[in-house]
């Protein structure tokens, strides 16, 4: 079905099919965005009281969350395959393809992270397998012994999520994240310092809090979904035992594909930390802040992925090539905009950035923040690189097309991003800034292959492109 829409009786023009899609996708993505956003002063919250209690807390929160990550992110790669099946059936009328998607999603999300326990239980180990300090590692381990048990709650949180994008109510999902960031940050005053009549739990306390506050996002979010009018109709929940096992499946098999490479660009900055961890303990404390940094503006082009996944869908379940085309490359311009922006406040302002994760009456803030703002600033450049790979990455889920932005993860983040970062720190003399120079040219590779493979997949016809 050609796209030729009307304004006031007359066909629309290109500029005014360009400002309509970019109004549908700021309407669908700056709630996501909020809802990034707020995600992430989840776990800035944690950081920053962390950091309050020295560099060491600080440096074995920074390793216990990398652990975390990976695993979480190759669940949340599986049951993010969501958002493009129910969008597409959205797209076409289709009620119960978006509800088949949606429940083995919740199916998936459950039982991954059953199998992630194992993983993270094992976390000290790991770490010390992976050569970090034996101190820092037990505390890590320590920390994560208690974290790893909001993996059920937390992924089952993004299974429920990805069905309410697809169906574009983005605005419950930005404000049970808003409620959850606001508690944890109450939780982990309370139990990291021992507050309110609290027991003083220290890093273990954050994971105390992590645990509560991914449960009460868990329980708002299936209270909106058993009594919102319009997503009841959906009965996601009714007979929520009964097995589909054809939309199991292919919830997999789209799933798989992004969950590697979601786990790739993890291992990317997993395997930065560790290198850190190579240099010294305050290294990775300046290097965990910037990684925070730089994730927290990274949740702005998270947000216009995940609208661009469900605007993509839906256009691809109308077969509207052209909307597919404006859904693309509108979030794609919107994203490296906004991108631009947020990497001049970094190349402008390192000091008060990383100062704000300090104490500075702590004997190692003076250390960190030297070893941290030229961190940040190589972290500025990174930043527009990675938000216009996620975003083209997003336009390509939203055409089921996975499998090939996973290699080019692969290719990005491991066969350039890692070897160039080892390389310029430790045979050339870079130091820890050479691998975040490694990590932005991973990253730059990345979106030059993956903005490539959405042209030609309009340009060939692929998928109605």
């Amino acid at each position: 079905m050609a796209s030729f829409e009307k304004f006031g009786g007359r066909k629309a023009g290109p500029l005014e099919l360009w400002l309509k899609e970019a109004k549908a996708t700021l309407l669908l993505g700056l709630p996501l965005i909020g809802a990034q956003l707020a995600q992430m002063a989840i776990n800035v919250t944690d950081t920053v009281m962390i950091g309050w209690l020295g560099a060491d807390q600080l440096a074995a929160a920074v390793l216990a969350n990398q652990l975390y990550y990976i695993v979480w992110l190759a669940g949340l790669g599986l049951v993010q395959a969501v958002m493009p099946l129910a969008s597409q059936a959205a797209g076409q009328g289709d009620v119960r393809g978006v509800r088949r998607a949606a429940r083995m999603g919740m199916w998936i999300a459950l039982g991954f992270s059953t199998l992630g326990m194992g993983v993270l239980w094992q976390g000290e180990q790991i770490l010390l397998l992976l050569g970090q300090d034996p101190n820092v590692s037990a505390l890590a381990g320590e920390y994560l012994r208690i974290l790893q048990w909001s993996i059920y709650p937390s992924l089952f949180v993004m299974a429920v999520r990805s069905f309410l994008t697809s169906l574009e109510r983005a605005q419950i999902v930005l404000w049970a994240t808003v409620i959850s960031a606001l508690f944890n940050a109450v939780l982990d005053y309370a139990f990291i310092f021992g507050k309110f009549g609290m027991p003083e739990m220290g890093i273990v306390g954050a994971g105390v809090a992590s645990v509560g506050t991914n449960a009460l996002a868990a329980v708002i979010l299936i209270w909106y979904v058993l009594n919102e009018p319009t997503v009841k109709t959906y009965e996601v929940f009714v007979r929520f035992w009964r097995a589909d096992w054809g939309a199991f499946f292919e919830t997999l098999r789209l799933g798989w594909p992004y969950s590697l490479a979601l786990v790739a660009e993890t291992g990317l900055f997993s395997a930065a930390a560790f290198m850190m961890g190579w240099f010294g303990t305050l290294e990775v404390a300046a290097h965990g802040i910037v990684a925070q940094l730089a994730g927290l503006a990274f949740m702005i082009p998270i947000g216009f992925s995940n609208a661009t996944v469900v605007r993509v869908g839906l256009a691809l379940g109308r077969k509207d090539a052209q909307g597919i085309m404006l859904a693309g490359w509108c979030s794609i311009l919107m994203a490296m905009g906004v991108a631009v922006v947020g990497a001049s406040l970094f190349w402008l302002l390192p000091e008060i950035w990383i100062g704000f994760y300090l104490d500075q009456t702590n004997p190692n803030a003076a250390a960190v923040l030297a070893l941290g703002v030229p961190l940040l600033v190589w972290a500025a450049a990174f930043q527009v690189f990675d938000g216009i790979q996620v975003v083209a990455a997003g336009a390509l889920r939203g055409l089921s097309d996975t499998r090939t932005p996973m290699i080019i993860a692969f290719i990005g983040y491991w066969v350039i991003g890692i070897p160039m970062s080892y390389v310029l720190a430790f045979k050339l003399g870079f130091g820890p800034e050479g691998i975040w120079i490694g990590l932005a040219g991973g990253l730059a590779a990345s979106a030059a292959m993956l903005t490539w493979r959405f042209y030609r997949r309009r340009e060939t016809g692929l998928e109605c492109c």
